[in-house]
């Protein structure tokens, strides 16, 4: 593979290896591996099907678990007859709320809201009333649907206007929420207030006050969520699909009230995550019956019941924002309402958090922010990449395109003006992270790729539209790295980060290659189980480059310390004559290979050299996200498009995303990672969306034929991924995350060419050709 950042090989890299350490094979890379797009490790085995994934992991003795639910959201449950199902061949158990512990265990991310199965009361649709246990998963699938259910359709709250409306059906019982709860007769599960300065008190030329809508979508990872759990002596195991392996042990420990060295996790690579599966799901139910029953369970979702199981929220935004005559900021005031579903999860964190940025990476003098997060009987709400940074981007951006046409300045001129510099804050008064890029290089570079302020190419419906975006990264939160130098100079590293399909492995070899001088081949990364490495906090908010990045780096140089002792020990030197190299060890009594000093130092019998890292995210109590962000995600896209006006159809001509990175470890890495964040994005926008039946809350279009994701026919027909690389970040050789960054902003940047091209405005997600259609119409009759 060509190298789109050639790289000089070092010094001392290409030098020949004599003696024992030539005997045994020792390597070391000729070129720094920072910056080179080595092949992904695992690869092959992903794309030939030879990766054995969490369904595919054999179990003995296992009993196959199906989900028994109600084709309703909201019903109250009069009685359940298992018998049909429990007279089947094969059936070995049909367990209901009754079956299980009093009061009901409940588990959560942040909020321990979740029953193990529904108690009395279905919230959502697809929550589960029962499970049946059966010897294969066709007879358990076949015998859940010969459960009968007795039950009564209750109203629903599926909508943010339902879920505001007084005297709404509550969703949570005010009994299991706080007694102190001011919010508890409501279904507000939680607000915010955030900003600064007095908006109320600034002055402005022209006041934009629009509301944005977004709908809930769905991740759609290749590979099903699946779950097993076994018994292990006076403890469990579990394995699953799970983002954050560390989490889940946590969650697990203390719904069975275990202690955490008691629970294993076991978390073979995802195949494809995007935030769906950073959260437990059904693990806590297998592991309690595991235990109890003493044999192993499996569980795999298919597509329809995953699409029930996880989704983004939903937003309305009210924005309301101040500009000058020069198309300066002059305050925003907005109002964010985040639908969550039936139960908290991580959901609330989305709605927060992005909220926080909603001014986006603007210089704004005064600022209010209204936040609320609301309950419903709805799929609980979780991640999904961008963490409600799109929604925010697609809200402030859309008003800059706004006040850009009303105050007739260019739409690339106006966020040029805005923008915040390097080091210039973005949250004021918190002592937040400030402008941490020359962000101006990326949208200057996306401008220029799609040739803005030159005319289209010829054609009907054709136009132009640029956006930018930002998110803020991990806030909190510790990882850890081991890292083990053998006696034949190859080389483990213990990392808790899981690869779901990013390149985690591949990247954390690069930095120990580079930190170690031994060749990638000879270097193999070891994680997905919480009894063999380290605990890392979490696998998301692109986070895993700067902090188990850091934590391996650290490893190393402590390695790098225990062989300069080791030389002093060996060869009777000063510690100040000892120098550490790329794979070598230079002293007075001359130049030796790693494999020729441990060989010296520990004798015949060998031995290893250990190092241990770690990086740690600043807890501040009182910050309203618990910590400043370690580095913001900036992303400035430009797309052009062709719109049919007697369809409504979008065709995509050209598309770009610009990534501020910092360091690009592994280009080709970077570059696949926007470019499949920017087919999300191009999803969302266009047709991307559950459809909630308005009676009964039922999913309409469960699966993959009713629910359209992008396809190969709706890509781009031109179509880049750019980086500005200025090795300005927190991570391994100035690295920022990245992986998020090409979805934040394709909302806006589409539908601003849209309106180039028809001078249609939109504003509620996804654009679908008859929501396009019926506003083009509206257009010509007014």
């Amino acid at each position: 593979m060509s190298e789109p950042h050639g790289v000089e090989p070092r010094s001392g890299r290409s030098e020949a290896i004599s003696g024992t350490a030539a005997h045994i094979g020792v390597a070391r890379p000729a070129t720094s591996p920072i910056g080179r797009s080595e092949r992904r490790v695992g690869g092959v085995e992903r794309v030939s099907g030879a990766y054995r994934y969490a369904a595919d992991i054999p179990l003995d003795g296992v009993l196959h678990v199906g989900l028994v639910h109600l084709d309703v959201a909201h019903a109250r449950v009069d009685g359940i007859d298992a018998s049909a199902a429990l007279a089947m061949s094969g059936v070995h158990a049909v367990v209901t709320a009754a079956d299980l512990p009093t009061p009901m265990p409940r588990f959560g991310p942040g909020y321990s809201d979740r029953p193990l199965l529904a108690d009395g009361e279905t919230s959502y649709h697809g929550e589960p009333v029962a499970v049946v246990l059966a010897e294969t998963p066709e007879v358990a699938r076949r015998a859940a649907r010969l459960v009968s259910v007795d039950y009564a359709p209750l109203p629903a709250v599926l909508t943010i206007a339902a879920a505001l409306e007084r005297g709404a059906p509550l969703v949570r019982p005010p009994e299991l929420r706080p007694a102190d709860d001011e919010l508890r007769e409501t279904n507000t599960l939680t607000a915010w207030h955030f900003g600064w300065g007095d908006p109320d008190a600034a002055t402005a030329d022209l006041v934009v006050e629009e509301r944005y809508a977004t709908a809930a979508t769905t991740h759609f990872a290749i590979e099903p969520h699946a779950f097993m759990a076994a018994p292990d002596g006076d403890g469990v195991v579990v394995w699953s699909t799970i983002q954050h392996p560390y989490v889940l042990q946590r969650l697990v420990a203390a719904t069975l009230d275990l202690p955490l060295s008691r629970v294993r996790v076991i978390a073979p690579d995802p195949g494809g995550g995007f935030g769906g599966k950073q959260h437990a799901k059904f693990e806590p139910l297998l592991a309690l019956l595991a235990m109890r029953l003493g044999r192993p369970l499996r569980l795999v979702l298919t597509l329809e019941e995953t699409f029930q199981a996880v989704r983004s929220p939903t937003f309305e935004i009210r924005a309301r924002t101040g500009f000058r005559a020069d198309g300066t900021i002059a305050f925003v005031d907005n109002i964010v309402d985040g639908l969550l579903g039936a139960y908290a999860d991580i959901g609330y964190r989305v709605v927060s958090k992005s909220a926080y940025l909603a001014c986006g990476p603007y210089r704004v003098p005064d600022a209010r922010i209204e936040v609320r997060a609301l309950l419903s009987h709805t799929p609980p709400a979780t991640a999904l990449r961008g963490f409600g940074s799109p929604q925010m981007a697609w809200a402030m951006e859309s008003q800059l395109d706004e006040a850009a046409r009303r105050l007739g300045i260019d739409r690339l001129e106006i966020r040029l003006r805005n923008l915040a510099r390097r080091g210039e804050p973005i949250v004021r008064g918190a002592g937040d992270t400030p402008a941490d890029g020359d962000w101006e290089q990326a949208v200057r570079k996306a401008a220029e790729w799609i040739g803005w302020g030159e005319p289209t190419r010829p054609g009907r419906g054709r136009g132009r539209g640029l956006a930018i975006g930002i998110k803020s990264s991990a806030t909190t939160g510790a990882s850890y790295a081991v890292v083990r130098l053998l006696a034949d100079g190859s080389v483990v590293v213990l990392a808790g980060t899981s690869d779901m399909g990013q390149g985690a492995r591949t990247v954390l070899a690069q930095v120990a290659a580079e930190e170690l001088g031994v060749a990638l081949d000879r270097i193999n990364v070891v994680m997905g189980d919480t009894s063999v490495a380290p605990y890392d906090m979490q696998t998301s908010a692109s986070r895993s480059t700067v902090f188990m990045g850091t934590a391996v780096q650290r490893a190393c140089e402590e390695i790098r310390g225990k062989l300069a002792t080791l030389a002093v020990e060996a060869y009777a030197v000063e510690r100040d004559a000892v120098e550490v190299t790329l794979g070598l060890v230079r002293t007075q009594a001359g130049t030796h290979t790693f494999v020729e000093l441990m060989a010296d130092a520990f004798g015949p019998m060998l031995g290893e050299v250990v190092g241990t890292g770690e990086r740690r995210g600043e807890w501040i109590r009182d910050h309203p996200l618990g910590g400043r962000a370690a580095f913001y995600e900036f992303c400035a896209t430009a797309s052009e498009v062709e719109v049919d006006e007697e369809t409504g159809e979008v065709r995509l001509l050209r598309h770009v995303t610009v990534s501020d990175v910092g360091k690009a470890i592994n280009p080709t890495h970077v570059a696949m990672q926007d470019e499949g964040a920017a087919m999300m994005g191009i999803g969302q926008t266009l047709m991307e969306h559950l459809l909630f039946d308005p009676e009964t809350g039922r999913i309409q279009n469960l699966g993959a034929l009713d629910y359209r994701i992008t396809t190969t026919k709706d890509v781009p027909l031109e179509m880049a991924s750019l980086v500005v690389e200025n090795g300005d970040g927190p991570g391994p050789y100035g690295a920022k995350g990245t992986g998020e960054s090409g979805l934040l902003s394709a909302a806006p940047a589409i539908a601003s060419a849209i309106w180039d091209a028809t001078g249609v405005v939109v504003r509620d997600l996804p654009i679908t050709p008859e929501r396009l259609w019926r506003a083009i119409r509206e257009r010509q009759r007014s």
